[in-house]
């Protein structure tokens, strides 16, 4: 059995005991997972790049610390979702801030060129930007779960095993969630 076909738990294990690359094939193995939750939690490609990066130093200065009995994707989950909610408190104390001091913050977008994107991709760009804005203005609890379930694609016990509570409780917010997101999409015209 080759590095690459090794359970976590024995990449983990390797990695701990100084093997770079039993971790770079446990990050080569998780990095779309986190990706995909930080890109929805936050709602911005550029942000969630430094999260995804943010969440695997964080894992290897913490690796002494993982008991090789928990599931390693849960743990950088967990480690992913910390990261998450630490950038939604800088970014909310630098928007009052910014508030406080009648600032901007303009940040400069550049859109592809109506060229390059057949009409079909604008408007699946567009639809998926008013869901990342969408997902990005949920309550956090509702936020975690949605991303956890629809991006992530966990099912709703992995979820409540994740952040630690009842699978009734991640299926209440999952369903309330997804009406306020219909609420918000339809409100921006998405249908």
């Amino acid at each position: 059995m080759s590095a690459a076909d090794q359970p976590d738990a024995v990449l983990a294990s390797d990695a701990q005991n100084g093997n770079r690359r039993a971790f770079d094939l446990l990050v080569i193995r998780h990095k779309a997972q986190i990706y995909r939750i930080a890109r929805h939690y936050i709602g911005n490609a550029a942000d969630a790049l430094d999260i995804v990066q943010d969440t695997f130093v964080a894992a290897w200065l913490a690796l002494g610390s993982y008991d090789n009995g928990r599931d390693f994707g849960a743990w950088l989950r967990t480690i992913a979702l910390n990261k998450c909610r630490d950038f939604g408190r800088r970014q909310a104390v630098r928007r009052n801030v910014t508030r406080l001091f009648g600032l901007l913050d303009v940040r400069e977008r550049t859109e592809p060129s109506a060229d390059v994107i057949a009409e079909n991709a604008q408007t699946d760009n567009l639809r998926l930007q008013a869901l990342d804005r969408a997902v990005a203005t949920l309550p956090a609890a509702q936020k975690e779960v949605i991303v956890l379930t629809a991006f992530a694609g966990l099912s709703q016990q992995e979820v409540a095993a994740q952040l630690g509570t009842s699978v009734k409780s991640v299926e209440m917010k999952v369903r309330r969630a997804k009406q306020r997101l219909e609420e918000l999409l339809r409100s921006d015209g998405i249908q």
